[in-house]
């Protein structure tokens, strides 16, 4: 059986400079980004970039090893004044 790796995947919605929104896939284990007008087409995009990279880069697995399951993900509100915040699960 093949060993599995994982990689975390961070989809953030952002503004080009013309105005057009679109999505940026951060695959932040290995410091590779892609976009897409879509979030499918985004983790499309990002999931090549990957794989390209790897191919090249063979030793960069090593960085994926670290993570022997799925990564956790949270999202934390922050208030205007920063004087409070809570994760939100």
């Amino acid at each position: 059986m093949e060993k599995k790796y994982f990689a975390d995947i961070v989809i953030t919605k952002e503004r080009l400079s013309t105005g057009e929104a679109i999505f940026v896939a951060h695959c932040t284990s290995l410091g590779i980004a892609s976009q897409g007008k879509t979030t499918e087409e985004a983790m499309e995009n990002v999931r090549e970039a990957i794989t390209l990279y790897l191919e090249e880069q063979g030793d960069k697995y090593e960085d994926l090893e670290l993570a022997e399951e799925p990564p956790f993900f949270s999202i934390m509100e922050i208030t205007k004044n920063a004087k409070t915040a809570s994760a939100i699960r």
